[in-house]
Order: structure tokens, then sequence, then C-alpha cells
């Protein structure tokens, strides 16, 4: 991972859509280029929360794997 996260959020207890829900809360309370680190499990939400994001503009800066857990790293658009 090459930035350091501005803002952290877990959602490993979420199911989708709330897990893209909470994302996007969280993003739009941070400013242009803020980072976002996303803790979160389950292949739904992996797929689903960097897709998302894309969608919205935002740029994945990685995925890591974390335990039986992944994080997603998100620049803010």
């Amino acid at each position: 991972m090459n930035a350091t996260p501005d803002q952290t959020i877990d959602i490993t207890s979420e199911v989708c859509p709330m897990t893209f829900v909470r994302t996007k809360l969280k993003l739009e309370r941070m400013r242009t280029g803020e980072v976002l680190s996303v803790r979160l499990r389950g292949e739904e939400p992996l797929r689903n929360v960097p897709r998302a994001a894309r969608d919205e503009g935002h740029a994945i800066l990685g995925i890591e794997a974390d335990g039986d857990a992944h994080i997603v790293i998100i620049r803010r658009a």
C-alpha cells in the first residue's frame, strides 16, 4: 500500500448493499484527494465496493488480504 489512509472504516459486519452505502457515506464526508481504508469481508463486498467506488469516479489504490478480510484503499475523487 503506497498511500497512508486519512480515514478508515470497518464494514466486516455489513452485508450488501449496506457495504457500499456505508463506504459511500464515509467518502462523501471526506475531502477530494483524501484516502479511505475500507476493511470488508466476503466475496460480494470485495466485488461490489471497488466497482461501485470506481463508478462514482473514485480511484482504487489497492486491495490486500488481511486475515479473513480484505482492505480496499480508495482515493476520493
